[in-house]
C-alpha cells in the first residue's frame, strides 16, 4: 500500500511539473515583450547607426562595415547568435554579384544575420528584414539615411532583443526567426536577391518575410498625425498574412493601416521597390511596413533628430506582434494567391 501511495505522489508531482512546463510556454500574449521596445533604445541605436561616423553606409564602404560591426556587437551583447549553419554573422555578397546587372564598381559587401531557434518547429523560419546600406557621401555631404533605412535597421535589432528576452523567460518562439540586414538595396535590392538565391535555410521552409523600410517619419498625406503605417504586399500571396497583420494591429497597436500603396495599379510600385519583393518572387508571403516618402527622402536632411520616435516605436511594435503571431501560431500562412 505504501509503495502505491509513493508512486501516486511521484506521478502527481510529475504531472504538476509537466503542467507548469506547458504553462511556461504559453505564448498567447506578447504584450510584456512588445513593451520592451522603447523610444529610448531605438533612439540610442539610431543616433549611432545614422551618425556621420558611418559615412552614409554606402554599399561595401568602410562606413557601412563600421555600422555592421556595431550591429553585431549589439547582437552579441544580447546573446543573440548567428544562424545555425553559418560560420559568423556575415553572409558575404561578392562584388561580381553586386555589379552583374549594371556595373557600378561596387566592392564586396555583406548581409548581416542573427538567429533565434524555434522551440517546436525549428525548421520553419520567419525572416525579419531591413536594409542597412544608404547612399554614402555625395559632393562632400554625408547622407546619413536615418529613416532610409536606419529606422528599419534599429527596428529589427530591437525586435530581436525582445524575442531574446522572451526566450530567456521560457517564451521563445516556436518557429525559428532569422533577423536579416541586407546590403545593396539602394543599388537594386542586391543583398536580398543574393539571400533569396543563396538561402541559408531552404526557401520552402521560409514561412514569411516581414520587411521594414522607412518607419520613422510621416509623409504629406498624413501631415496631421503619425499614427499610421503603410502596409504593402500582405495580401498579394496570402489572405492569412493580411488577416494576421490586421488582427494584431487591432489588438495591440491600433495604428491606422493605410493600404493605398498596396494597389497593384499604384504608379509608385512600392511593392517591387524594397527587399520583401525578392522573397515574394519565390512564393514567400511578405509584408512591407513603410511610412511613405517625405521631403528628406534620399536627401542630406534625413537625420536622426527628425525621426518621430513615438511613431518609430509603435510601428516597430506592430512588426513585433505580427512576427510573434507568425512564429507561434499552429500553422504557417497559407499561400492562396499567385
Amino acid at each position: 500500500m505504501k509503495k502505491i501511495v509513493v508512486l501516486l505522489l511521484i506521478a502527481s508531482a510529475f504531472s504538476c511539473k509537466n503542467a507548469q512546463s506547458v504553462a511556461s510556454k504559453d505564448n498567447s500574449d506578447p504584450t510584456k515583450y512588445m513593451n520592451l521596445i522603447t523610444e529610448k533604445d531605438l533612439k540610442t541605436m539610431l543616433y549611432i547607426v545614422a551618425s556621420d561616423e558611418m559615412e552614409g553606409r554606402e554599399t561595401g564602404s568602410k562606413g557601412q562595415k563600421k555600422a555592421g560591426l556595431y550591429m553585431i556587437e549589439q547582437y552579441k551583447e544580447n546573446n543573440i547568435p548567428f544562424p545555425k549553419g553559418a560560420k559568423d554573422y556575415y553572409q558575404p555578397v561578392p562584388a561580381a554579384f553586386l555589379n552583374a546587372k549594371r556595373n557600378e564598381n561596387l566592392p564586396d559587401s555583406e548581409n548581416i544575420w542573427a538567429y533565434i531557434e524555434g522551440s517546436e518547429k525549428p525548421d520553419e523560419v520567419l525572416v525579419i528584414s531591413a536594409h542597412y546600406d544608404h547612399v554614402g557621401i555625395e559632393n562632400g555631404e554625408i547622407y546619413n539615411g536615418a529613416d532610409d533605412d536606419g529606422s528599419g535597421t534599429v527596428a529589427v535589432m530591437e525586435i530581436a532583443k525582445a524575442f531574446a528576452k522572451a526566450k530567456k523567460d521560457g517564451h521563445g518562439p516556436k518557429r525559428s526567426i532569422l533577423f536579416l540586414h541586407v546590403t545593396g538595396e539602394e543599388h537594386g535590392l542586391h543583398g536580398s536577391r543574393y539571400y533569396s538565391e543563396n538561402p541559408l535555410f531552404p526557401i520552402a521552409n521560409t514561412i514569411t518575410d516581414i520587411n521594414i523600410d522607412m518607419i520613422g517619419r510621416r509623409d504629406l498625406e498624413h501631415a496631421k498625425t503619425n499614427n499610421y503605417v503603410y502596409v504593402i504586399g500582405a495580401d498579394r500571396l496570402s489572405t492569412d498574412l493580411h488577416n494576421i497583420t490586421v488582427a494584431q494591429n487591432e489588438k495591440y497597436t491600433k495604428l491606422d493601416l493605410d493600404f493605398r500603396f498596396n494597389d497593384p495599379k499604384d504608379p509608385n510600385h512600392f511593392y517591387e521597390r524594397s527587399d520583401h519583393y525578392n522573397f515574394a518572387k519565390h512564393g514567400i508571403p511578405a509584408v512591407f511596413f513603410f511610412n511613405g516618402v517625405h521631403e528628406d527622402y534620399h536627401g542630406k536632411g534625413d537625420e536622426p533628430e527628425k525621426i518621430e520616435y513615438d511613431a518609430l516605436t509603435k510601428r516597430t511594435q506592430l512588426a513585433f506582434v505580427t512576427a510573434w503571431e507568425l512564429a507561434n501560431r499552429e500553422n504557417r500562412p497559407v499561400v492562396d494567391k499567385k
